[in-house]
């Protein structure tokens, strides 16, 4: 019985190029349009039912790992450099967001809000103030 010849074929293994938890919508769109444009090929895996899985880029060419990172690089450098412009802009225009503005814009949300974190501290802290007295 003669032995069978099998040639592996080489080919690269998934590589994780960008984790996206915690990373705003649009953001993530932005990098996969950045990676689509640029013909990069890769998949996203996402968080599952739970939350509990990686939600991530990963890249089916390895090869393409050093193009892809530098794509990334500059635009996240873009991002901060534009987002910092935009910050600094509304800043000007007195339309930067604050915790005073955010009061004003949710009174009910705050006093709510306020009442309950006072809840906590109280309930916290009375058994060892009972202790005391």
């Amino acid at each position: 019985m003669p032995l069978l010849n099998l040639r592996v074929k080489e080919h690269s293994m998934p590589v994780q190029l960008f984790k996206l938890r915690g990373v705003p919508d649009d953001e993530a769109e932005d990098i996969r349009e950045l990676l689509a444009r640029n013909e990069i090929d890769y998949y996203e895996t996402p968080a599952g039912n739970w939350g509990i899985s990686m939600p991530a880029l990963w890249l089916n060419d390895d090869t393409q790992l050093a193009k892809a990172q530098r794509l990334i690089e500059q635009y996240e450098d873009d991002r901060v450099v534009r987002l910092r412009e935009e910050y600094d802009r509304l800043e000007k225009e007195g339309k930067s967001k604050t915790i005073i503005g955010g009061i004003k814009e949710h009174p009910v949300r705050f006093i709510i809000y306020s009442a309950i974190i006072a809840a906590v501290i109280y309930l916290s802290t009375k058994p060892f103030l009972a202790i005391g007295g």
